[in-house]
């Protein structure tokens, strides 16, 4: 089953406020489920009260310059809870997860155990992650020309945005540095 996932990128605008973030600005994001969805919402500092309800990760970060290309992934925890909740979901698409897994294994978030095969010729990672010392099973789905597209665009609208910081958390009651 595909899931169809609209998640706004990064606008430079507050959420609350509706306020313009400028280059340099402090802002904080949060991944925030509703209904069956994920989606991002960034919040000024001033606007910031802690993580929305149904909040999965957050972090803070700073508002790059306009002149800069280079953007920067979520902390590993947001990234591994995001994961983690994929993996618990029956019907979210195997090419999500096993893209989002294979950058867990590049961030070394998670790392490649093994590669098993069953009877049909099915292949599937084995990877542990040390952060939460749990095993997973993720089958090999490779997705296809027009999928990347797409799974990059809901990725990067999730998971990427401003300059990282050191403050960031994957549920409202726990900080954790990456």
């Amino acid at each position: 089953m595909m899931l169809d996932f609209e998640v706004q990128r990064f606008t430079r605008q507050c959420c609350e406020t509706e306020a313009i973030l400028q280059p340099g600005d402090e802002f904080y994001s949060a991944l925030v489920v509703q209904g069956a969805q994920v989606v991002r919402r960034d919040f000024a500092a001033a606007a910031w009260h802690g993580p929305p309800e149904g909040t999965i990760g957050w972090w803070k970060a700073q508002v790059p310059d306009m002149q800069s290309r280079r953007m920067f992934w979520a902390p590993n925890d947001v990234i591994a809870h995001y994961f983690e909740q994929l993996y618990e979901q029956a019907d979210a698409p195997q090419d999500l997860r096993y893209v989002l897994a294979l950058l867990m294994i590049r961030r070394r978030v998670a790392r490649l155990e093994e590669t098993e095969r069953d009877d049909q010729g099915q292949e599937t990672f084995v990877l542990y992650c040390p952060r939460n010392e749990r095993e997973y099973r993720v089958a090999v789905a490779t997705p296809s020309a027009e999928r990347i597209g797409e799974i990059q665009q809901h990725l990067g609208a999730l998971l990427f945005g401003g300059t990282t910081s050191s403050e960031s958390a994957t549920n409202p009651a726990t900080r954790r540095d990456t």
